[in-house]
């Protein structure tokens, strides 16, 4: 029997949580493919796609993987700090960053469907 929608959404959730890293769709699969051996990766992606355009998960375009969100993002911008040594993914509210860049997309018209902003670098702890 297949599962519904938002049951598939609190699995694939409940996957992202456990793990302290960004994860790749493939990972979450095999994950739930203990429990559910046939499950596919067309689910997976259809699935993490419907979390991400409610905001509940964060797609990092720049290593192809996904985070929980762990914010209130109702009108604001989240902000990933990347660590490129550990993995670690913080997540910060720039709301404040907003009218800033709404200003300037819109300087070409430009009207933007979903922000996030991803920054690289070292967390504290790799940084020492």
């Amino acid at each position: 029997m297949r599962k519904r929608a938002a049951a598939r959404q609190t699995d694939v959730l409940s996957v992202l949580k456990e793990c302290d890293r960004p994860m790749t769709a493939y990972q979450i699969l095999e994950r739930l493919q203990v429990s559910e051996p046939d499950i596919a990766p067309p689910t997976v992606y259809r699935t993490l796609s419907a979390l991400t355009d409610q905001g509940r998960a964060h797609r990092l375009e720049s290593i192809k993987a996904f985070v929980p969100c762990r914010c209130s993002h109702v009108e604001s911008l989240p902000v990933l700090a990347i660590c490129e040594d550990c993995g670690s993914v913080d997540e910060h509210d720039g709301s404040d960053l907003l009218p800033k860049l709404t200003a300037l997309t819109d300087q070409n018209a430009f009207h933007a469907v979903r922000h996030i902003v991803e920054i690289h670098g070292l967390c504290g702890t790799c940084a020492a």
